[in-house]
């Protein structure tokens, strides 16, 4: 596996400061599991759901596809009925998703979170930024590590800022940081 980098995050401490040491939490992860995000996650009592949704794509929905794609999610996303999320890692997966593919993965997502779940994800501050293709994981508590993918993955099509806070119906947008690529770095909090 080719080597990390790393990237500060302003963001990501603030997923984790409500958590308490002992507190078992849940975490759903999009993407695979990277050694160090694993590895990080063993100073936590969590429970780890890792769905590489990536691997997937283009994941497009339509209306004549609406149904066939809750499916495919139903079959994928297949959690304990009582499974509720404290975090959730989106990286730039939004970046990937038409708005109707978005509704319908949140809203497979929705059973599965609480008031207070929160989420952490990457968009665009220009529409015309280019992807870079990176897969995410956390490195410490205030530093992601990201790799280059082999691939770029299909069907990059990203939404504004205000398009996605419109498309992300079960989260609202707590804060976002500009960062210097002219990505934004989002925390999400549920709102359900």
């Amino acid at each position: 596996m080719q080597k990390s980098s790393r990237q500060p995050s302003k963001l990501l401490p603030s997923l984790f400061k409500h958590i308490d040491e002992g507190e078992l939490i849940t975490v759903f992860h999009v993407g695979p599991a990277l050694p160090e995000t694993v590895d990080f996650f063993s100073n936590y009592r969590c429970k780890l759901h890792f769905v590489d949704l990536f691997s997937a794509l283009p994941i497009v929905c339509n209306e004549d596809t609406t149904a066939l794609l809750e499916q495919q999610l139903a079959q994928v996303l297949t959690f304990p009925s009582d499974t509720r999320f404290d975090v959730c890692l989106f990286w730039d997966l939004f970046n990937y998703l038409n708005s109707d593919t978005i509704g319908v993965l949140l809203t497979a997502l929705r059973p599965h979170l609480k008031d207070n779940s929160l989420a952490h994800a990457f968009s665009v501050h220009n529409l015309k930024t280019r992807h870079n293709s990176h897969l995410y994981g956390i490195q410490q508590l205030d530093v992601l590590s990201f790799r280059h993918r082999l691939a770029a993955p299909p069907g990059y099509a990203p939404h504004s800022q205000n398009t996605l806070k419109q498309l992300l119906h079960c989260f609202k947008l707590e804060r976002s940081v500009l960062l210097a690529d002219s990505r934004l770095e989002l925390l999400l909090h549920a709102s359900l």
